[in-house]
């Protein structure tokens, strides 16, 4: 038994779970914006994507219950691994939903509250790199524009909601396009989430 174990970099591991959003965040934007069979494919490289997020976690989750000195709260370590895993597991719903409710074409409003879900991944990364390097002024400002892509993805799904009654469809046109928005809205959430956990270890260890 080694007396003093290998330390474990867990920025790194959460860079790479960070990297992984962004990449199904790539993805769901090209599915709406694709259409056809081509939309099944890029489903199911999100499926993929969001089991590498599973993984990732898992390995996460395994290495802090095995490590007793860890660079930052063990708790707000857990729960920013979870919200990481949340947005994932949301944009896989999202793509899900469109294979399953057989879109084979997506509204503008989902293309850009996709885009916008993009951007915010992002800049999550970004933040998670500062983070490491302990430019706590610059991971706060990072935060900021997490918050504010969260509120501009906000504006929009009440537009899109607001579009989707207003145009007179057709009720099960409604329903499917309702879930799909909430999905992104509800990936945008965590992402937000995610920005929160960050600004209170911040304030933690600034």
């Amino acid at each position: 038994m080694k007396l003093f174990p290998k330390q474990i970099d867990f920025f790194e591991l959460f860079d790479r779970a960070a990297s992984n959003v962004t990449r199904g965040a790539v993805l769901i934007v090209s599915l709406m914006e694709s259409g056809g069979e081509e939309m099944e494919a890029l489903a199911k490289e999100i499926y993929e994507v969001e089991q590498e997020g599973d993984m990732l976690t898992h390995d996460i989750m395994k290495k802090l219950n095995k490590t007793f000195i860890t660079p930052i709260d063990r708790e707000d370590l857990y729960a920013l691994a979870s919200r990481l895993d949340d947005v994932i597991d949301l944009i896989w719903s999202a793509a899900d939903r469109m294979t399953v409710f057989k879109l084979r074409k997506a509204t503008p409003e989902a293309i850009s509250m996709s885009k916008d879900l993009l951007l915010t991944t992002k800049v999550i990364n970004k933040t998670i790199g500062k983070l490491k390097e302990k430019n706590y002024p610059h991971v706060q400002e990072l935060c900021i524009e997490i918050n504010r892509l969260e509120n501009r993805i906000d504006r929009d799904f009440r537009d899109a909601l607001g579009k989707l009654f207003d145009e007179g469809n057709d009720p099960i046109f409604i329903i499917k396009w309702k879930e799909i928005y909430e999905i992104l809205e509800d990936a945008s959430d965590r992402c937000e989430d995610v920005a929160n956990i960050i600004e209170a270890i911040v304030l933690k260890h600034a």
